[in-house]
């Protein structure tokens, strides 16, 4: 199965097994440096059907979040963590802005000459189980361990299997101590046994991940509910003013003569 990826408007098919990898494999380490450090680009990552645009912290609204730690983020943006091999986990209700921060961080690995990959949680387990169905599972598990920085997003949005749950926690094992891995969830860690079905392998699997791990807490107003907000006030507004004519009393809306 191939898959696009799009940096600056240079396009590439990938035929990999992994959904992107924005790594000196499909373009070289040196001209994704270069890309990405222009202030006005926006690195697209398509896979399946759905896009998403890569933008820099430069472009995150912190004060939106006062639960997020504006310099913990600027200092892992520096990447320390990827040569410690540590790891992230971004934890917040839905629309504050977490996958936003987790790509902001791979764009910055990428900046760094990093290899790194991007998946949703949903889609990464699928792979992996067509990946075995196909009998090519322990390629694509060297291709993700070798990976030095694995983002996972929206773990918690959608309950996996009990073979793709176990999958998924052989990715995190077999990366443990050798490479980073970023994971964005909506839900507290208590609650997440109800998407991985397992209290042993929940437990097995925060086990490694929290071992040496950086957490930011971005719990807030959705970004997404706060635009269509004001969308629909301005909107509203403008409506309003088109229906008042030019002289009509700002206040009681009768014509003035």
């Amino acid at each position: 199965m191939g898959y696009k990826v799009v940096v600056a408007g240079a396009t590439g098919n990938v035929g990999r097994e992994m959904l992107n990898i924005l790594a000196e494999r499909e373009f070289p380490v040196d001209e994704i440096a270069a890309l990405a450090s222009r202030k006005s680009l926006g690195t697209e990552v398509s896979f399946g059907d759905k896009t998403l645009k890569t933008k820099d912290l430069d472009t995150f609204d912190f004060t939106a979040i006062p639960s997020l730690n504006k310099m913990l983020v600027l200092e892992l943006a520096r990447c320390g963590y990827i040569l410690r091999r540590e790891n992230i986990i971004a934890l917040g209700n839905s629309g504050t802005g977490k996958t936003h921060v987790a790509l902001a961080l791979g764009l910055a690995a990428c900046q760094k000459g990093f290899s790194v990959a991007f998946a949703t949680a949903a889609s990464l387990v699928n792979q992996l189980l067509e990946a075995r169905d196909e009998k090519r599972l322990l390629r694509l598990q060297r291709e993700l361990q070798a990976v030095k920085l694995l983002i996972v997003d929206e773990l918690g949005y959608v309950p996996l299997s009990p073979t793709g749950a176990e999958l998924l926690f052989e990715v995190f094992s077999q990366r443990y101590e050798r490479g980073s891995t970023i994971v964005t969830s909506n839900l507290p860690f208590e609650d997440w046994t109800s998407v991985l079905g397992s209290e042993r392998l929940t437990g097995a699997l925060l086990d490694r991940l929290t071992h040496h791990v950086s957490i930011l807490a971005m719990n807030g107003d959705s970004y997404r509910l706060r635009q269509s907000a004001g969308r629909r006030r301005a909107t509203a507004a403008a409506e309003q003013n088109q229906a008042t004519p030019d002289n009509a009393d700002p206040e009681t809306g009768e014509i003035i003569p």
